[in-house]
């Protein structure tokens, strides 16, 4: 009975300051089923941002654009690069950057994140790691190359459901991608390059950041 009153309690906490219209869209894309993050899961994000003075950010899972436009409207000297596997996501994403005015601070791309990611250059202050789940380990060599000394992973929906730290039982056909976002977690936690803790907020986010070791500062 404490530990649900508590997060009670503090699930009313949380209040987004964002404009109407994009908290609208966001209860409408939530009504679709739509993967969007939570409220809370969010707040922390856009937290995460101005804690690490980011300008740069890289997000892999764009869905319908939302969370990409939260943090541009949030913070206007941002600029974002998403990657989006879903056609019809990645083309409504360009409508809804359109239509929120953030469109000239955006280069979305549609595809595969692995193949994308692995033909990019450049350097970010921030991943926001939000696509396919089981997916999450294969783009960490490429996310830790693209992350500037101090960087950070964002990871979202690491504990999904409660499966992941055994709060609820796994379904069967869900086995196998509660066994990779567990090797996600052993990897990150276990990497002497990343500095990493396991927060439960929303549905799981793992936070890491990225710290070279000296030689390669040299």
């Amino acid at each position: 009975m404490c530990w649900n009153y508590k997060m009670s309690y503090t699930s009313s906490l949380v209040k987004l300051h964002i404009p109407k219209e994009l908290r609208s869209a966001r209860e409408e894309a939530l009504a679709r089923g739509l993967p969007l993050c939570e409220d809370e899961t969010l707040q922390f994000l856009l937290l995460t941002l101005a804690m690490n003075k980011t300008a740069r950010v890289l997000e892999i899972g764009t869905a319908v654009g939302l969370s990409a436009t939260a943090m541009l409207l949030t913070y206007p000297h941002l600029k974002v690069t998403t990657v989006e596997l879903e056609e019809d996501r990645y083309l409504e994403a360009k409508r809804n950057f359109e239509k929120f005015g953030v469109s000239d601070r955006v280069t979305a791309y549609l595809g595969d994140a692995g193949e994308i990611l692995s033909m990019m250059d450049g350097t970010f202050d921030f991943v926001f790691l939000d696509g396919p789940k089981a997916q999450y380990e294969r783009y960490l060599f490429d996310l830790k190359r693209l992350l500037k000394d101090g960087g950070v992973i964002f990871a979202d929906d690491v504990l999904l459901f409660g499966w992941v730290d055994g709060k609820e039982p796994t379904p069967q056909k869900r086995r196998s991608i509660v066994e990779k976002i567990r090797s996600y977690l052993n990897v990150v936690t276990e990497d002497e390059e990343l500095i990493t803790s396991v927060l439960d907020i929303g549905d799981g986010v793992a936070l890491s950041v990225y710290k070279k070791k000296a030689k390669e500062k040299e």
